[in-house]
């Protein structure tokens, strides 16, 4: 049996958006032909033609104010289009994280590396059409039984999903691409659209996901010879509100809690997930729900495991007004023995807070609102209490102007819903349960984390002047604490 580093394997990737930021840094190599030919584990970065001048995303020496402060964006050069989230790694020491952006070569994969999901430094762009030999589509990261990092993704253009492995501890080098190639258990090669692929490691088994509708399932015990299951979704899934064929791209399937998880989008839907078990080697899903509600406001999902022990996701965001293709904020996520999802903002985020202001004690009359004095601004973080209440609505604006008019973030009881701009997320409080509430202000792009148990984004453009925040009520009174952080840019010192 060939070694790992001996298979040849490739990236893996997503879809498109905007630009955002400048000039690159450049270098030129030289990559030999007669190197691809005599050695098959090759990196990436030395396969054959004409030099490829490899680019190293960059943000501009004068970055414009209006520009997001502490949201990972595409900074050039390129577009990113749409920028998901791709291959994501815990690896000696550093967490990686590639996403897509095309440049004058196509689809390629941007790779960035952190050491706590917070700031970020990119990477010399080396999964790209020159080296691998086509575009680079969505797909996942994962290990080996061995510990090796290894993408799978689907190579736009080619009809096929590959696999590559990690040939260096900055993962800048990489095997060079392979086909995954399902045979039926007669041999036979698979007939099956090959699209947004994932790969997990279940006991000693591999299993893979060819996305789409409806999206099909695969084994290996090696990475190398494929056994073709069928259809992933199990004859007996119960009536979840969605289809059994519904699209499923964009896919990572991890284990969470006493469940397996099926993190996806569907592009008609936008994100969502399943939650469920094995059954007959198929996935039986028993939950499904929503992480998104407009467009592709939050889109094509990629997690990781950190060393700790959390699940840490990320999602693409196009949002509407906003300059680039933006990940959203890391979320942890979890499943305790409830059996209810919580979404938190990743803990590290706090490491970005200054100038704390608090005011409390506020009570807000029926009908009315109450203008902050002390905590202002549009590059913030907040964090709101208020007290279990019989108000028919109520909540906290953003972005007001000195007349009080904002952006409303709303709870709505009756309706069970948080609404804000034209979404409206379904959220409900347990009886005498505080209404705890997150709220992240990055210029325009607010992030609102509801009780740990939702999650959502929006996009609302506003004048630089209009930075005051209130609270108000309707058809009751409420209670309630603020405190209020600033937040630091992550690209200081890029």
């Amino acid at each position: 049996m060939k070694t790992m580093k001996t298979i040849m394997v490739s990236l893996v990737i997503g879809f498109a958006t905007l630009s955002l930021w400048g000039a690159p840094a450049v270098t030129v190599r030289q990559h030999g032909e007669d190197a691809a030919k005599t050695d098959p584990s090759v990196c990436l970065g030395q396969t054959a033609g004409a030099p490829y001048v490899e680019e190293t995303p960059a943000m501009p020496k004068d970055v414009p104010a209006n520009w997001l402060t502490y949201h990972l964006a595409h900074p050039g050069p390129g577009v990113g289009m749409p920028g998901d989230p791709n291959p994501a790694f815990y690896y000696k020491g550093r967490y990686h994280l590639h996403y897509i952006y095309k440049n004058k070569h196509g689809f390629a994969f941007a790779h960035v590396s952190s050491k706590d999901m917070v700031t970020w430094k990119w990477h010399p762009t080396v999964l790209v059409g020159p080296n691998t030999g086509h575009g680079m589509f969505s797909g996942t990261g994962f290990f080996t039984k061995e510990g090796q990092p290894v993408m799978i993704y689907h190579g736009q253009g080619s009809g096929n999903n590959y696999l590559a492995f990690a040939l260096d501890d900055n993962l800048d080098e990489w095997t060079k691409p392979v086909a995954v190639k399902p045979r039926t258990k007669s041999g036979q090669a698979a007939k099956i659209r090959m699209w947004d692929p994932d790969c997990w490691l279940n006991g000693d088994t591999y299993y893979a996901i060819s996305g789409g509708g409806p999206p099909h399932l695969m084994k290996s015990s090696n990475l190398e010879e494929w056994e073709y299951l069928g259809l992933l979704l199990h004859k007996d899934m119960p009536d979840l509100g969605v289809s059994k064929n519904e699209d499923v791209s964009c896919a990572n399937m991890f284990k969470i809690g006493d469940k397996w998880m099926l993190l996806c989008i569907s592009h008609r839907m936008g994100c969502r997930y399943y939650l469920g078990d094995f059954k007959d080697e198929k996935y039986l899903p028993e939950f499904h729900a929503m992480m998104n509600w407009k467009d592709w406001n939050f889109f094509a999902p990629e997690s990781l495991l950190t060393p700790d022990g959390r699940r840490v996701m990320w999602a693409w965001c196009r949002l509407e007004g906003a300059q680039s293709a933006i990940q959203s904020l890391p979320r942890e996520i979890s499943l305790p023995a409830d059996g209810v999802l919580r979404i938190k903002p990743l803990r590290e985020l706090k490491k970005l807070r200054y100038d704390e202001k608090n005011e409390g004690n506020i009570i807000v009359k029926s009908n009315s609102s109450h203008m902050l004095k002390r905590i202002c601004g549009d590059t913030v973080e907040l964090s709101v209490t208020i007290k279990p209440t019989s108000a028919k609505e109520y909540g906290i604006s953003v972005f007001c102007d000195k007349d009080g008019r904002g952006f409303p973030i709303t709870i709505k009881p009756e309706s069970k819903v948080m609404a804000m701009g034209e979404i409206k997320p379904p959220f409900e409080l347990e009886k005498g349960e505080d209404l705890n509430l997150r709220i992240f202000l990055d210029k325009g792009m607010v992030e609102v984390f509801v009780n740990d148990r939702q999650g959502a984004v929006y996009m609302h453009q506003h004048d630089k002047e209009d930075v005051g925040i209130s609270l108000f009520s309707k058809g009751g009174d409420i209670t309630a604490k603020v405190k209020g952080w600033k937040m630091k840019s992550i690209y200081a010192g890029q």
